[in-house]
């Protein structure tokens, strides 16, 4: 969830709020202490005002007075000025006479310093005073004066000063939020309504009118921005509209491409079919019409019968090719659903091909790594790849060259690879050499549709073959053959367990 922020209105109003304290606060402090300064200077200006005028009159009354008459003196000045009590000192500062409420006439000390004018604060049963020692020619005259009612004189001021300062602060907070919400709040909320409508499909962007120069300018800015999106946006739309139709005419020139490519293949695989055919049926024919015509003798007969049936085989094996070829798949799964054994295979191959004239003059090397697991194409169809391999690798030698066959374990399972010491694949077929009827080979000597069939065995078990292109001392072949599924797992070991 996203935190609340506070918008820029409260923020400034708080940081006003922050100043004034800071501004206001330490001005209210030098003013109070201001207040109480000149209030405790002119109440002990007053009091020493106070204590001179009794002084005067103590000292008239210690010259023409009895202590009894002095004494009489000093009761009738009680209270006068806030005088609550009073003390006659000798020259030497010791006491004479202490007038007035005992207990505060007990703050007056017994000994004052001779010669010696001053004003302290004491502490009586009735709250704070000073007491003012005047000196004379007889003595000194002490007066405690009382200063509470004196005191609370600068109270007034203080809370005028306090709730003009407070008013002060209301007023300017107010008058600075208004000013905020006109001047700046409102246009910018102007500005984001309005660039929320643009977000929303609008297709223009409406700025506020009244507004500073600052934030007009923003408008201003932004207005221009949204024009330039606008524009942006139109040239993407027509550039999208001109992608798709190129996308378009791509796929309708791929679909042509497509269908030609699609009959051109037809077109080979007739043109092999035709003259694989072909042949072999104008020979049928030219035997059966000697057949027909009569006048034969039985040898030469029996001789027409047996060329009629090779050729009449030739026809069914490149029709059997052919087949095999176009149904893969089907014809891997008749009678040859298990994994394929490598090391048996290849066995089974090398013994099948060794005794072959074409392998006479060989040197057929096999380098087979010890242990290979089994693999998902099974023994008859995996004789049947390596068998077209090493034939088309005997052709290439001639009979009189180094064959090599090895399988090694790979990432994916087992690679096999054919190679020989010929001359090499022709350039010109290399990209058509799995298609069918595509040879190397003399006419009669070769359907073309091993390759073929042999890349449709192996990709029907989830393999892949190819040639290396890479080889240059003749031509190897490439087979990749993966391990085989958990069903086909599955089904080796329910037959070795019957076994």
């Amino acid at each position: 969830m996203t935190p609340r922020v506070m918008g820029i209105r409260l923020q400034i109003v708080l940081a006003l709020s922050a100043l004034l304290v800071l501004a206001f606060v330490p001005l209210f402090v030098a003013v109070a202490a201001l207040t109480r300064a000149t209030v405790r200077t002119e109440r002990e200006a007053s009091a020493r005002s106070i204590g001179r005028a009794v002084a005067a009159h103590v000292e008239e009354a210690r010259r023409n007075r009895t202590e009894a008459e002095l004494r009489s003196l000093l009761d009738s000045a009680i209270g006068a000025g806030s005088v609550t009590a009073l003390g006659v000192y000798d020259e030497r500062g010791a006491a004479v006479l202490r007038v007035g409420d005992p207990e505060t006439a007990s703050a007056l000390p017994p000994i004052v310093p001779a010669g010696v004018e001053r004003v302290r604060q004491v502490a009586t049963p009735h709250g704070p005073a000073l007491e003012v020692s005047i000196p004379g020619p007889s003595g000194t005259v002490a007066a405690v004066v009382r200063t509470d009612a004196d005191a609370s004189g600068g109270t007034p001021l203080f809370g005028l000063l306090g709730l003009y300062t407070g008013l002060f602060a209301l007023a300017l907070l107010t008058f600075a939020y208004i000013a905020l919400t006109r001047l700046i709040v409102r246009p910018v909320d102007a500005i984001s309504n309005a660039a929320r409508r643009v977000a929303a499909g609008a297709r223009a962007f409406e700025p506020p009118t009244a507004a500073p120069a600052e934030l007009r300018s923003l408008a201003e800015s932004l207005t221009e921005m949204t024009a330039k999106l606008l524009a942006d946006e139109q040239r993407m739309r027509h550039q999208i509209g001109e992608l798709e139709l190129s996308g378009q005419k791509l796929r309708e020139a791929q679909d042509r491409l497509v269908r030609t490519e699609r009959l051109a293949s037809v077109g080979r695989l007739s043109a092999g079919l035709a003259h694989e055919i072909g042949n072999p049926i104008a020979a049928l024919l030219g035997l059966e019409d000697l057949l027909l015509q009569g006048g034969l003798t039985q040898e030469e007969q029996h001789d027409f019968l047996k060329r009629i049936k090779s050729e009449t085989e030739r026809i069914h094996r490149v029709l059997r090719d052919l087949l095999d070829f176009a149904r893969p798949a089907a014809a891997a799964r008749v009678g040859d659903d298990k994994p394929g054994d490598v090391l048996e295979a290849i066995n089974d191959v090398v013994a099948l091909v060794r005794p072959q004239r074409s392998f006479r003059q060989v040197d057929l090397r096999v380098d087979v790594e010890p242990h290979l697991p089994h693999v998902s194409l099974g023994n008859e169809r995996l004789m049947q790849v390596l068998l077209n391999l090493l034939l088309n690798a005997a052709d290439a030698v001639e009979a009189k060259g180094i064959i090599t066959l090895a399988a090694h374990r790979s990432s994916n399972g087992v690679r096999l690879t054919v190679e020989d010491n010929g001359p090499g694949i022709d350039p010109a077929i290399r990209e058509r050499l799995f298609e069918p009827f595509v040879t190397t080979k003399e006419v009669g000597k070769g359907t073309g549709l091993g390759l073929a069939v042999c890349r449709g065995l192996v990709e029907s078990a989830r393999g892949t073959i190819a040639l290396d292109e890479t080889y240059e001392r003749g031509a190897r072949f490439v087979v990749e053959l993966a391990l085989p599924s958990a069903r086909e797992s599955g089904s080796v070991a329910a037959g070795r367990q019957a076994k």
